[in-house]
C-alpha cells in the first residue's frame, strides 16, 4: 500500500477530525461511554484546537491518494529532551499496514534532539499497547485518569531514543 506522510495544514482539519472521530469510535466503544467520547472529540478536535495544535506542535498525516487516514503529534521538546505523543490515530480500516509505524519514525526523525518519547494509553486500548510496546516503548506508571467523570486505567509508556 502506497501512501505518503507530510505536516499537516489547515486544509486537512475537516478529514483530520473525521479519522479522529472513527478510530476514537472504535476504538473506545466498549471502554469510554459514546457521549463522553463526543465531549471529548467536539473540544480536542475542533477546529479551534486543531489549529493551536498545528501551529504549536509537530502534527504529522498519513494520506492515501490525498486522503488522510492517520496522524500523529507530538508535543514540543522540553529541556530535558522529552516529548509527549499526544496523538496518533488511523481510521480503522489503515491500521496495522505500517503507516503507524512510519509516523513515529518520522516524528522521531524530526524532533531534533529528543531522548524519550512519552505515550498515555489506555489500559483496554489492547492495540495501542501492542503498538507501542512493539516498537519498544516500556511501561513506567499505571494510574487511574478522571476523563470527563469516567475513571480511566491509564498505563504511560517511554521510548528511549
Amino acid at each position: 500500500m502506497e501512501f505518503n506522510i507530510r505536516q499537516m495544514q489547515l486544509k486537512d482539519i475537516e478529514q483530520v477530525q473525521q479519522v479522529a472521530k472513527t478510530s476514537w469510535n472504535e476504538t473506545y466503544k466498549n471502554i469510554i461511554p459514546f457521549q463522553i467520547q463526543e465531549n471529548f472529540l467536539k473540544i480536542a478536535y475542533s477546529n479551534e484546537m486543531l489549529q493551536k495544535r498545528l501551529e504549536n506542535s509537530l502534527f504529522l498525516v498519513s494520506e492515501i491518494q490525498q486522503e488522510i487516514v492517520g496522524f500523529a503529534s507530538f508535543s514540543n521538546i522540553s529541556e530535558q529532551g522529552k516529548v509527549e505523543l499526544t496523538a496518533i490515530y488511523f481510521a480503522p480500516s489503515y491500521q496495522g499496514k505500517g503507516m503507524g509505524s512510519a509516523l513515529l519514525q518520522l516524528g522521531i526523525e524530526s524532533l531534533s534532539g529528543v531522548k524519550e518519547i512519552l505515550v498515555d494509553v489506555e489500559q483496554e486500548n489492547a492495540i495501542g499497547l501492542r503498538f507501542y510496546q512493539a516498537k519498544g516503548f516500556k511501561v513506567v506508571e499505571e494510574y487511574d485518569d478522571v476523563f470527563d467523570g469516567h475513571i480511566l486505567k491509564t498505563v504511560r509508556l517511554v521510548l528511549k531514543v
